[in-house]
């Protein structure tokens, strides 16, 4: 897979579970980050761009921090084909808002996420890689349904190039809770 490829996919997935917001929010920001804790698997597609058309499958882990701000990390992959890509992502509240990087961040082969809010149904984030700049929303659609859409700035324009729709891996939490 292009470098592009890995890009648009570490965007996606950890758009999942990922929201920003000022830090006088913190009891609402927590409680988002937990409403969308566990398991996530589903079908996605490149819209847009040099990739458009691609299709891929997603099984994505999120898990809320546990320390004293709020914040989520993520862990899973994607599967395009043959190949799987592992996703990390790690997002965590700090003094000015929110911070945090998906793969290894924009000075390796990931990106930066470096804005964005939580609102109750839903996160909006903006990221970065060198002259890319763009946008994620993730939609909760109900408990267990998430649509995520991955938009890039052209011009003044911001295009979708990632659409997304995720469901609640109810399994892993059956299998998950019985010791």
């Amino acid at each position: 897979m292009g470098m592009k490829h890995r890009i648009f996919l570490a965007v996606l997935s950890a758009s999942v579970m990922l929201g920003m917001n000022a830090p006088n929010a913190l009891a609402d920001d927590r409680a988002f980050f937990q409403s969308v804790a566990g398991v996530w698997t589903g079908p996605g597609e490149i819209v847009a761009g040099k990739y458009k058309g691609t299709k891929f499958n997603c099984q994505l882990t999120g898990n809320p921090l546990q320390a004293a701000s709020a914040g989520v990390t993520l862990d899973g992959s994607c599967r395009v084909g043959v190949f799987s890509q592992p996703m990390t992502a790690v997002i965590r509240q700090s003094a000015s808002g929110y911070e945090g990087r998906f793969l290894d961040g924009a000075a390796g082969e990931g990106l930066d996420v470096v804005s964005g809010r939580v609102e109750p149904d839903r996160v909006i984030m903006g990221i970065t890689r060198k002259a890319l700049e763009g946008a994620m929303v993730a939609r909760l659609t109900d408990d267990h349904a998430m649509n995520v859409t991955v938009s890039v700035k052209v011009g003044e324009t911001m295009v979708p190039v990632i659409g997304m729709s995720l469901q609640r891996d109810l399994d892993s939490i059956a299998v998950g809770s019985i010791r």
